[in-house]
Order: structure tokens, then sequence, then C-alpha cells
């Protein structure tokens, strides 16, 4: 790096008015804060053990232990292969019998949001941010316990299976980096919006004014959207394309997006009007995709009450 010298010349007062100063300093460009790994792995496992303090005895102590949880969450391989991947640490048997002494799931849960919400960035508390939920699903194999039974979702087939471990999280998106706020466990037979209302009370300690809430596809039923209205929670999510001719389908005509209005029917819970925008995306160029046909749906950012559309 290279440094900047400067000379000031300056005069002293009358009575010495016949001797100059010259002095020389340096001038060293700011040097902005560096975290390192070793002091990121630090801080993550004083936050677990403040929250998630857990009693270990011999060789896996609590540090270690949450050392291979770390680093198998971060590579995303399993217990096992971490074990055999790092140096003087236990096996994965040892590991798994300390995780299994977490048998309060709602407490866990508890932990765990805290956890998330004790060493913020201080300008997501108290303000008005973009938030944006996702819905998480794991395969799971095999029979459960009548512990398990209970966190069992089920779902359409995939990686072989319809049973799945599923979680739900809320995060923050601020300059393209998203902060996660809130995760709950999903049960066999919560409703979306049973998941939603819980993630949005585990928040309420954080004082957040939601400025636009961003939902996926699974969201997009009518109790889900109602919910929304009633709330007056700006929000987007995309729309599920449904029928051969009617449905959602219908609204996928022309070259060019526009916007529109839809009534989303359902025989179990009536109907629910809101906008729509049609959105024309151009793949021309691009190899076995028409440059004109593909469309997304989109609602809007704020939609308005099925009462202003009568």
């Amino acid at each position: 790096m290279a440094l900047n010298f400067k000379r000031l010349r300056f005069k002293l007062p009358p009575t010495m008015d016949n001797i100059c100063l010259e002095v020389a300093y340096v001038n060293t460009p700011a040097i902005a804060p560096v975290l390192t790994d070793e002091q990121t792995l630090d801080e993550v496992i004083e936050c677990l053990a403040k929250h998630l303090p857990i009693e270990t005895q011999g060789a896996c102590d609590q540090r270690t232990l949450f050392e291979i949880l770390i680093h198998a969450a971060s590579h995303i391989e399993s217990i096992e292969n971490t074990c055999k991947t790092l140096q003087n640490t236990p096996c994965g048997n040892d590991v798994r019998y300390h995780l299994e002494k977490y048998k309060d799931m709602q407490g866990l849960e508890l932990q765990l949001n805290r956890a998330f919400q004790d060493r913020l960035p201080p300008r997501i508390v108290n303000s008005q941010q973009c938030v944006a939920t996702d819905f998480n699903l794991l395969p799971y194999y095999g029979q459960p316990t009548p512990e398990e039974e209970p966190y069992i979702y089920r779902s359409q087939a995939k990686d072989g299976t319809c049973s799945f471990y599923a979680y739900a999280t809320l995060y923050v998106m601020r300059k393209n980096k998203r902060v996660t706020i809130a995760l709950t466990a999903v049960r066999a037979h919560d409703t979306t919006i049973a998941v939603l209302t819980r993630l949005f009370d585990q928040i309420s300690p954080l004082n957040l004014k939601i400025k636009r809430l961003y939902l996926d596809r699974g969201y997009f039923c009518v109790p889900v959207i109602r919910w929304l209205q009633a709330l007056d929670i700006p929000f987007e999510m995309p729309v599920i394309i449904r029928g051969k001719q009617g449905g959602t389908r219908q609204l996928l005509k022309g070259g060019k997006s526009y916007k529109t209005t839809y009534t989303l029917q359902s025989q179990v819970y009536g109907c629910v009007t809101f906008n729509v925008w049609i959105v024309c995306l151009y793949h021309k160029g691009e190899r076995g995709k028409d440059s004109r046909t593909n469309v997304e749906l989109e609602p809007p950012r704020r939609i308005p009450l099925p009462g202003s559309f009568m």
C-alpha cells in the first residue's frame, strides 16, 4: 500500500515570526474492518451456547458439538460424514445421542427464534422492511415414532417419498441479502394461515412494519389471500396456472404484459377477488423457447379489498 506524504508550512505567532516550522505527516487511507472465518464461528457458537445450551460429557463438549453442526449445515452434508471429515471429533452416534436430549419441540423452536433475533442489525428492528416467507420440505423415510408423527407433513411425491419434515421461515430482504428473523415447524394438520400466524407472532417483539410481503406459490389459495387483505398487508406471490381453457389459464393471452382482476373460487372457502399483473417474458434467441408466449402471473404490490371491485 502506497503512503501519501504531505508537507505543511505555517508561521508561528509574531513573537516568533523569524521561525518557520515544516511538518511532515503520513495520510493513510481508512481500512475497513474485516470479519474473519474464526471470528464468525466464535460469534455463532457464542449465540448458540447462550440460547441452546446442552449438557455434554466426555470428548463431545458443547463447543465441539456446535462446530460439527455448523460445519454440516454450511457444507450441506450429514453429521456422519462431517465427523469423518474433521479430525479429533466424536463419532456420529455420540453427536446424535446429545441431540436427542432436545425433547421439547415447542421449547426448541422458541430458543431458535430467540437466537435468530439476538444479534440482528439495529436498522432492522423497529423499522419498515420488505419481508419474504419460504416453505421448506425435507424428505422423510421410514416409519415415524410417536414423537415424530405430529411433525410428519404429507405432500406431493418428491425424492421418492410423500412424507416430509416441513418448516417455514420469515426473513428480511435488505440490500440483496437475506436475514432470517423467524422459523416455525409445520405440523401434520397445520393450515397455511396457522403457519403464517405463528411466524408473525414470533416477530412481534421486533416491532417491524411490513412494507411488502413476498410469498411463494404454495400460499396461493382463497384463505391466505383473504386473510392478507383483511390485515391490509401489501403482498406479492406467483399465481398457479390452472385449467385447460378457463381458470387462470384464460389470462394467458396476447404477447404483451397487462393488468386485470381475477376471482379465485373454492368450493370450501368461497371466493376472493384481486388484481393480477400478467408479465410477458421475452426469450428471443434462447433455444427451445418462444420469443413471445412465455407469460407469468403475479398479484399486485397492494391488493384492494374485494368490495372495491363490486
